[in-house]
């Protein structure tokens, strides 16, 4: 029978999907047959007639699993699910869903990582919160949370009696996005502070821009913007992002590698001078160039654009609402991601006891 781990958070975006990849890759280098499951899912895609949370597809993408999506993802919340659940819903078709499901993952399998949805009670509304699916799939619960000190206890603290309320065992923490000037301040009295509630501090993460920082397509697919140029380059990944309401001279001081300009399409002196800053720069000085407004630029600069193969996309949207919704942008790792893919499975072998968890499993 296979063994399975429950991955849960306190909020959304803790960090379950690098924890749920990371430990899969930990696994797999111990020899073991490892499956993937996230049993209720809220962000998904439509393949063959069924609806498919993104983890799961990104899952099966990375390891190249052959379980079905269908089965790697039961129940995808799609809209106006929860309404008519609420109105006329039956409980037990979604319970035998997810059971059927989960036994065909785990069929021949050591090992299966489950993977939760937003904190401990999300679900409730629809009888399926997370604390009710792992009673049903008699899971023991890791739960990653982040931060400081304070916030994080306080938070796990709370998760883990909804858990407990279910009669659900929390095997342990993991500890994410810790600043790394604070690292073993904050790591010291998250073990000493975790301890005083009976839990297991499996892991503290230092916190990583590289994971945090969004791709040029995911902005595109956030913002829903129009793409000029450079299509085949939308991987990109975007560390900063400056705003065109200053002076060249002024930018020239401020762009930095990966930077993504964000400007209205008339600004063409902000365009030029960016252009100006990567011509000197041996490094991608601009990851993009998105124009605001629905306005564009004269007709031979955005020619000259095209041809150095740069990311060019547009927006009716302000410059405010642009760079506010990019600031505000949910960051997810995808198939394509493979330094982060690769960064998450480093971190997790690094900083989490894999070992002390498998022990706590048996």
């Amino acid at each position: 029978m296979a063994k399975k781990i429950f991955v849960a958070a306190t909020m959304r975006n803790d960090g379950k999907t690098m924890l749920s990849l990371g430990l899969m890759s930990a696994l797999r280098k111990r020899n073991l047959r490892v499956g993937f499951i996230k049993p209720v899912g809220q962000r998904y895609l439509e393949i063959d007639g069924h609806k498919v949370d993104e983890d799961s597809i990104l899952a099966k993408e990375v390891f190249g699993l052959d379980d079905a999506l269908a089965d790697m993802s039961p129940i995808a919340v799609a809209r106006g699910f929860t309404e008519e659940y609420i109105e006329s819903g039956d409980f037990r078709p979604l319970q035998e869903r997810i059971m059927a499901s989960y036994a065909r993952v785990a069929a021949g399998k050591d090992f299966v990582v489950i993977e939760g949805t937003g904190h401990a009670g999300v679900g409730s509304v629809f009888d399926l919160s997370n604390a009710t699916v792992a009673r049903m799939l008699d899971s023991k619960v890791v739960i990653v949370s982040q931060g400081g000190v304070g916030r994080p206890i306080d938070e796990v603290s709370l998760s883990s009696a909804l858990f407990k309320l279910e009669g659900v065992d929390v095997i342990g923490t993991v500890i994410n996005k810790i600043l790394p000037a604070k690292y073993e301040k904050i790591s010291h009295y998250l073990r000493l502070g975790l301890a005083r509630k009976n839990m297991s501090l499996l892991g503290s993460l230092p916190y990583n821009d590289v994971l945090s920082n969004p791709t040029i397509d995911q902005i595109v697919e956030g913002l829903e913007c129009e793409v000029l140029s450079g299509s085949d380059v939308l991987n990109r990944m975007v560390k900063n992002f400056f705003i065109g309401a200053m002076t060249p001279h002024q930018a020239l001081s401020v762009i930095e590698p990966g930077s993504l300009l964000i400007t209205p399409g008339d600004r063409e002196d902000m365009i030029l001078a960016a252009m100006m800053k990567q011509s000197l720069s041996d490094e991608t000085m601009i990851s993009g160039i998105l124009l605001t407004g629905g306005i564009m630029p004269h007709a031979s600069i955005l020619d000259f654009l095209k041809k150095v193969n740069l990311p060019i996309m547009t927006t009716t949207m302000d410059t405010y609402r642009a760079a506010s919704m990019i600031h505000d942008l949910t960051v997810k790792i995808r198939g394509t991601d493979r330094v982060k893919i690769g960064l998450a499975a480093e971190i997790i072998e690094s900083y989490v006891n894999v070992d002390a968890l498998l022990d706590l499993l048996n």
